[in-house]
């Protein structure tokens, strides 16, 4: 990578001493060489980019992604996954074991980890709790994790054991691992496909009710108290779970949790033409969830927030609502969605690149002299086009896509490599 100078940037990372001034900053070989008010340009050789009007951050960091390598590859590989992440301002990304085979051994662990080598985004493994994401039995949790696990979850698949799900969380405790509950209770759920309500009342079709997520949060908060363990909660999506959660928080127990970036911005309503790039699980919910969401967002009950990027082949959803596979390919669009929530550039950084990586320990980009660059510069009030030129992933599976959005990642730095979206 050439010397790079960003120029005029308003930089927001809370305790720095430029916070949401506007600074220059040099980058060379990798490195933040100097970050000023105003750097005189070394030379004609440098890379100038403009970044007046636009703010600059550390990189953001997803922790629900899911990319098809292994066994998947049709609906994503690591190459056009991690080309999605930066074209979304992501620097790094947590993958879920949603393939086939699943990431349950030290294997598969090993596997993304050497596979991502060398990318510009980061890549981490997220290890299966259960082997074969089964429910039944424990996977080698201390073997993945000394091979690059940062966490465990068995991805889009519910823990129902409330047994297994205890011993994972005692057994993680034990070495500092942390678990990830998706939370859904499958016998109240019933494999229905939107959220119930008026709308699925409406539309003559079956519905999956709120209590189906409040109870396994519940009986996942109660477990994790019992065992004295910690717990994240990925992509909550009701009114309940925000409150128990806030009044796990209240209580003192370590738990954290995130949502899906377009859980914030669609409902219900939004499933009326059955268009199948609004399933997704958890389901669209009502207008009563989404205001409770944006509210647990901005009060810290929500750590973070999650893109859930779930790539799709045409063939799972170009046809009926009821027989498409969930999910939405997110990465890309979620900087225009939670301007769309009515998110500010404090809210997003503070949810996109510094929560998430609290959560599972890793370290915050630091902007200074020395520290190597892994910053991302977007804008607020640039648009563009979301369609087959601008889109990185290998799937289309967003009821964004053909649309112009507000909102624009203008470029990446990380790991000595640069990546400008035009």
């Amino acid at each position: 990578m050439n010397t790079i100078l960003i120029t005029s940037a308003k930089l927001i990372l809370p305790g720095h001493r430029f916070h949401q001034q506007e600074v220059d900053v040099l980058i060379n070989k990798g490195k933040i060489a100097d970050i000023n008010k105003k750097i005189k340009q070394p030379d004609e050789k440098i890379q100038v980019i403009a970044g007046k009007g636009a703010v600059l951050a550390p990189g953001f960091f997803d922790l629900n992604v899911n990319i098809g390598e292994p066994g998947c590859e049709t609906k994503e590989d690591l190459q056009t996954g991690t080309a999605a992440a930066a074209a979304g301002g992501f620097t790094g990304i947590a993958v879920h074991p949603n393939t086939n085979p699943a990431i349950q051994s030290r294997s598969e662990v090993s596997l993304i980890v050497n596979l991502a080598k060398g990318n510009l985004v980061d890549v981490y493994p997220v290890g299966a709790v259960s082997k074969k994401r089964e429910g039944k039995e424990m996977a080698e949790l201390y073997d993945m994790k000394l091979n690059g696990a940062i966490a465990f979850s068995d991805g889009n698949h519910s823990i129902q054991q409330a047994g297994l799900m205890g011993r994972a969380l005692l057994y993680a405790r034990g070495f500092n691992g942390l678990v990830i509950s998706f939370a859904q209770d499958e016998s109240i759920a019933g494999g229905n496909q939107m959220n119930e309500g008026v709308m699925s009342t409406f539309l003559g079709m079956k519905g999956v009710p709120n209590l189906a997520e409040a109870l396994m949060v519940s009986r996942d908060l109660y477990l994790a108290e019992y065992n004295e363990a910690p717990i994240h909660f990925t992509t909550i999506s009701t009114a309940e779970s925000v409150d128990l959660i806030k009044k796990a928080k209240a209580k003192g127990l370590a738990v954290t949790c995130d949502v899906a970036a377009h859980n914030l911005v669609f409902t219900d309503d939004n499933v009326e033409g059955f268009d199948s790039n609004y399933k997704v699980n958890p389901p669209l919910r009502t207008h009563k969830d989404v205001k409770a969401l944006i509210n647990g967002l901005k009060d810290g009950v929500i750590d973070t927030i999650v893109s859930q990027h779930t790539p799709q082949e045409i063939e799972f959803k170009a046809v009926e609502f009821q027989i498409a596979k969930n999910g939405i390919t997110g990465l890309q669009t979620v900087l225009p969605m939670l301007l769309e929530a009515g998110l500010n550039e404090d809210q997003i950084v503070e949810k996109l690149a510094i929560n998430s990586r609290k959560i599972v320990g890793l370290k915050i980009p630091n902007l200074a002299i020395g520290e190597e660059a892994n910053v991302v510069l977007f804008s607020l009030e640039d648009t563009w086009e979301f369609n087959d030129r601008t889109n990185k992933s290998k799937s289309r599976n967003n009821p964004f896509f053909g649309q112009t959005l507000k909102g624009k990642v203008l470029a990446v730095i990380n790991n000595n490599q640069v990546v400008i979206n035009n």
